[in-house]
């Protein structure tokens, strides 16, 4: 017997999943709610929805059609949350420029993305002037600024944003179109080449925003966010659309706080006076604002913290833990939208003593619904779920980049067999959780057998005086490789520690049994910083360039 499809009334409505019905429900539950930026600005839904209608009829004014790519380079922002908004209801595309690109790597994401349009934040208007003889689609530029006047700039404006905003309509008629049209783009960096476009469209978006509600919101677990909570990003919004959180927020209504760029002491200013209670960092970020003076000082036990981009350790989540911030971990990448996974607790693990639950929040985590998660090996073949057994991790979910733009020999990589290779190593236990043990490319592999370099990060970490680690594999003649480990000391311990008590430390797991012998470091130094990617993450590649 044959399945039975629906046959649907001529009458009937088939509502499309797009982004502009996530604005509905605030504007119904609660329209007085505030968005904040900085100490500047401070309005509520009602105007958020009004602003979305000037922009886009500002945007129509000076010619961006459906199908257009419109640019924007802002920090985090009430105005990039508009543009969130208002360019893919239009059915234009909104493009999400990484502001901390090279010239070279911004001129070819313009370029490949056709932008059209690009609003651009004051601050970043030199990072245009480099590149502007090369433009091959860009027809206007619009200015982002909080100065009174924007600074003179070799850059034709075509308008400043503020100011359009004011000369256009609070009404615009947005389309209801093909849910499946692209709504967003933006570009990895990788390891090699030029960076890769990545595409998601609105029935993605919106289904992922369904699937961060029943990740987050669902489940009875120590960690869980909802309408009364307060939210601001401290991941660029540049970067996977915030990790879409954004995106879930305004469906809730929640309170939204943005901190423009990222300083210390305005986040923390922030955290208390609008009393943020939810935000979403790589551990890099956490670390710099745990490790400040000024956070000492404050109480931030209601402050609920999403890590993703990097693991977190057991080291940094127990001194986040001690000054009363609840940690989780939640993993994706670029192509999946971002979320896969969160490490929520099960409900018998709500009473297990701290050892035990630190272990948990920074596992990789569970599925989130509607995400299937194998493990495959090398021969394509699936991984048993044993805790034990390693294999790359590969997904499935309905809102995971469907390639890569105008790259269809990449694109059939990442999905060869159906199913999205993450490029990433890992083993899942009885209980369902994921654990990234490493990237495919930082495993380290000595006299023949692999050794995982965030394992031994994590034990490193767990040092007393270690306050950031690093680890890659140095080429080795007899061994192959052998790990090599980068340490920050903490400052009160900084001449005070030698390498040598940090090894000794390491070899009490080897007699545990958590690791082999072979898996210590027989180099380790302490250096002063470790090099960051664009977006926070310890830059391996950078690394391996800088100790050869």
């Amino acid at each position: 017997m044959s399945i039975r499809k629906i046959e649907p009334t001529d009458s009937a409505f088939n509502y499309p999943l797009i982004i502009k019905n996530i604005l509905r429900t605030p504007l119904i539950y609660s329209p007085d709610q505030e968005i904040v930026y900085r100490d500047k600005i401070r309005y509520t839904y009602r105007t958020l929805e009004e602003r979305i209608a000037k922009l886009a009829n500002a945007l129509e004014k000076i010619g961006v059609k459906q199908g257009d790519t419109v640019a924007v380079m802002d920090w985090d922002s009430h105005r990039y949350l508009e543009c969130f908004f208002a360019i893919p209801m239009m059915g234009a595309v909104l493009h999400t420029i990484n502001i901390r690109l090279s010239p070279e790597q911004l001129i070819y994401t313009i370029n490949h993305a056709e932008d059209k349009v690009i609003l651009v934040n004051s601050d970043f208007l030199p990072m245009l002037e480099a590149v502007k003889d090369q433009f091959e689609t860009v027809k206007q530029i619009i200015v982002l600024t909080d100065l009174d006047s924007p600074p003179e700039t070799s850059l034709t404006i075509d308008g400043e944003y503020e100011q359009l905003i004011k000369d256009s309509g609070d009404a615009y008629d947005f389309p209801n179109f093909d849910e499946n049209t692209m709504a967003t783009t933006f570009y990895t960096t990788g390891t090699t080449g030029l960076p890769k476009g990545v595409f998601f469209s609105h029935r993605q978006l919106v289904l992922h925003t369904y699937g961060l509600m029943s990740g987050l919101c669902a489940y009875k677990s120590m960690f869980s966010v909802n309408s009364e909570d307060v939210y601001m990003p401290l991941t660029p919004m540049f970067h996977v659309h915030a990790w879409g959180v954004p995106y879930l927020c305004t469906m809730m209504g929640t309170k939204q706080v943005y901190p423009g760029r990222y300083e210390p002491e305005m986040i923390m200013k922030l955290i208390m006076k609008e009393k943020v209670t939810v935000s979403h960092c790589v551990p890099t970020i956490i670390h710099m604002i745990i490790s400040s003076p000024a956070a000492k000082q404050f109480d931030l036990s209601n402050w609920k913290v999403i890590i993703g981009g990097s693991a977190l350790s057991k080291g940094l989540c127990r001194q986040a833990l001690e000054q009363g911030i609840n940690l989780t971990s939640a993993y994706g990448m670029s192509e999946t939208c971002p979320l896969l996974t969160v490490a929520n607790f099960k409900p018998h693990m709500l009473d297990w003593d701290i050892e035990k639950q630190v272990a948990i929040r920074c596992k990789t985590g569970l599925p989130v619904p509607n995400v299937i998660l194998e493990l495959f090996d090398p021969e394509g073949n699936p991984v048993p779920h044993d805790g034990k057994s390693t294999g790359e991790v590969v997904v499935r979910s309905p809102w995971l980049t469907q390639g890569y733009l105008k790259d269809p020999e990449k694109s059939e990589t990442l999905w060869e067999g159906g199913w999205l290779h993450t490029g990433d190593i890992g083993y899942i236990d009885t209980e369902g959780y994921l654990q990234i043990t490493d990237r495919i490319k930082d495993v380290i592999k000595t006299g023949g057998e692999w050794i995982s370099s965030l394992e031994l990060e994590d034990i490193i970490s767990q040092h007393k005086a270690v306050s950031e680690v690093a680890v890659i594999g140095m080429p080795d003649e007899k061994w192959g490789e052998r790990p090599f480990a980068l340490v920050v000391l903490k400052e009160e311990f900084k001449g005070k520690t030698t390498e040598e008590e940090i090894l000794n430390f390491c070899m009490k797991f080897v007699e545990e049994g958590k690791i082999p012998k072979y898996g210590v470091p027989n180099k380790l130094t302490f250096v002063e910083t470790i090099a960051k990617t664009s977006v926070g993450k310890i830059n391996k590649k950078e690394i391996r360039k800088q100790y050869p």
